[in-house]
């Protein structure tokens, strides 16, 4: 298909960007409270989706990277999940719940007037899912957690429509905060069809997921994963 040219040159920022990334050292590491080896050889694999080679990159990861290019122009990391500990988990849930609770949500159209993804952060308080997901990312990142835990990911919901979520890369599974819901679920009890989201190396690369995320249920056994 081909690409109209705003597209083409937004398409090729992002591929700047990502081979920028490659080629930087890694940051100074971060709170070592939070971090963990990325390794699945202890774990379920059920508790974490497994993922493929690099997919497309969301129209709106691109274009918020064309406008807040400080948030995209970081180095390639290596990949870490957050340890889950009954304080990173309480963490985990006020961020998310204050989110949910500090975001008026709004249509993509009705907020922007525009049918294109317009991703950012709820400078007026207002925002659909992405704006939330992207705003609880924040957060999380100032709370000490490393950015390589920290997910974008596209779904589709329980009406089979376009969703974006948050996941975090956890040394127990992958989690997810949902402004649909307040509760801190795994990634395998929200029923979601997942399609895509961000490399824990590399923000600015997505990778193929194409898995059904279980089916929806509750999740009332926190307590007996964290530490």
């Amino acid at each position: 298909m081909r690409h109209s040219p705003v597209l083409a040159l937004l398409l090729g920022f992002v591929s700047l960007i990502g081979a920028a990334s490659l080629l930087a050292s890694p940051a100074s590491a971060q709170s070592t409270l939070f971090k963990s080896r990325s390794t699945q050889s202890s774990m379920d694999g059920s508790r974490s989706a497994s993922v493929g080679g690099s997919t497309s990159v969301p129209y709106g990861w691109i274009d918020f990277c064309h406008r807040r290019p400080k948030e995209c122009k970081v180095p390639a990391l290596p990949a870490a999940n957050v340890k889950l500990t009954a304080r990173t988990f309480r963490i985990l849930k006020r961020i998310n719940q204050k989110a949910n609770s500090a975001i008026k949500p709004v249509s993509n159209f009705d907020h922007w007037g525009t049918m294109a993804d317009h991703w950012d952060y709820p400078v007026d308080g207002k925002g659909d899912c992405k704006i939330y997901a992207l705003y609880k990312r924040k957060l999380l990142q100032e709370a000490g957690f490393p950015r390589q835990a920290l997910l974008m990911t596209v779904v589709r919901d329980l009406n089979n429509e376009g969703h974006t979520i948050l996941t975090v890369k956890t040394d127990k599974g992958d989690f997810v905060l949902d402004n649909m819901v307040d509760q801190i679920r795994p990634w395998n009890a929200t029923g979601y069809y997942f399609l895509k989201r961000q490399s824990q190396q590399n923000p600015n690369v997505w990778q193929s997921v194409n898995q059904r995320g279980g089916t929806p249920k509750t999740f009332a056994n926190a307590a007996k994963l964290v530490d």
